[in-house]
């Protein structure tokens, strides 16, 4: 299976188990949402201090598995989360990436934006974008 494969899939299926690595070797896994964004998998981490974040920075490496609300279905997406945050992005690219993850990690719109442009930044948000390494999954009638 390729990205453009599962595109439709995750653009209409945002739960996920996103897993990285910790410093021992061990994986750690949290449930997220995530979406598809310019050919990549893509998810926002409010809290831009957690284990996850420090997890990707050391080692980029991840799965972003997004499946259907009963299990029937999913897909996991392998690969390489290149990191965005107010560090290193100008601010207007960054409020703008923010609220296009929102969207494509959950098909709708934010009830107050300019509350959730704060947010981001007061919890020093980071937005991760997986490129595809390698794509697999079961496909059911979703």
């Amino acid at each position: 299976m390729d990205f453009e494969e599962a595109r439709p899939f995750l653009e209409k299926h945002h739960w996920c188990v996103l897993t990285t690595h910790q410093r021992n070797g061990a994986a750690q896994s949290s449930v997220i949402y995530s979406g598809a964004y310019q050919g990549n998998a893509a998810f926002v981490m409010v809290y831009g201090k957690s284990a996850k974040i420090r997890n990707l920075r050391r080692d980029p490496r991840c799965t972003v598995l997004n499946v259907t609300r009963d299990w029937s279905s999913w897909v996991s997406v392998e690969g390489e989360a290149q990191l965005f945050d107010y560090n290193n992005t100008e601010s207007e690219q960054m409020r703008q990436l923010f609220r296009e993850l929102f969207r494509a990690c959950g098909d709708h719109e934010h009830p107050d934006w300019e509350e959730y442009d704060r947010a981001m930044v007061t919890q020093q948000a980071v937005a991760a974008l997986v490129r595809p390494d390698r794509v697999y999954g079961l496909l059911r009638k979703w």
